[in-house]
C-alpha cells in the first residue's frame, strides 16, 4: 500500500513552468523568434516542449503557448495552438531548453480528451484528462 500512495503523490504533482494563454487576438498576431522543435510530450496536465535556438546561454528566453480559442467539434475535439520563443540574445551558439505549460485550461466540459495541434510541430498531441 505504501508504494501506491507514493506513486500517486509523484504522478499528481502537476507543477508546470507556465500557463497556457487562450486568446484569439494574440494567436492571430503572435510572432516568435526562430527555433526548432526537438520534442514535445504530455505528462499529466503539463505539456513539455523541448526546443533549440541560437543564443548566448538561453537563460533569458521567454516562452508562451497560445490557444486560438476555437474548438473543432469532432470526436475527440481539437484545439489549435502556437508556441512563442522570446529571444533577444545576440550570440550564435545553439542551446536547447525545455519548458512546460499547464494544459488544464484547455479541458473541455463533457469530454476527457482533446487533440492539440501546435503550429510547426510535426505531429498532433493527444491530451487525456
Amino acid at each position: 500500500m505504501q508504494c501506491d500512495d507514493n506513486d500517486d503523490i509523484n504522478r499528481s504533482s502537476g507543477i508546470c513552468d507556465e500557463t497556457t494563454i487562450i486568446s484569439h487576438d494574440l494567436y492571430e498576431k503572435l510572432n516568435s523568434a526562430n527555433f526548432t522543435f526537438i520534442d514535445a510530450e504530455i505528462t499529466n496536465d503539463c505539456l513539455h516542449i523541448e526546443i533549440g535556438a541560437s543564443g548566448c546561454n538561453g537563460n533569458t528566453w521567454g516562452f508562451n503557448l497560445v490557444d486560438s480559442g476555437a474548438v473543432a467539434e469532432s470526436s475527440p475535439e481539437q484545439r489549435y495552438l502556437k508556441f512563442q520563443l522570446i529571444n533577444e540574445e545576440l550570440c550564435l551558439a545553439f542551446f536547447e531548453r525545455t519548458v512546460s505549460f499547464d494544459l488544464t485550461q484547455l479541458q473541455i466540459n463533457g469530454s476527457n480528451e482533446v487533440i492539440l495541434h501546435i503550429e510547426g510541430l510535426e505531429s498532433s498531441l493527444h491530451y487525456t484528462y
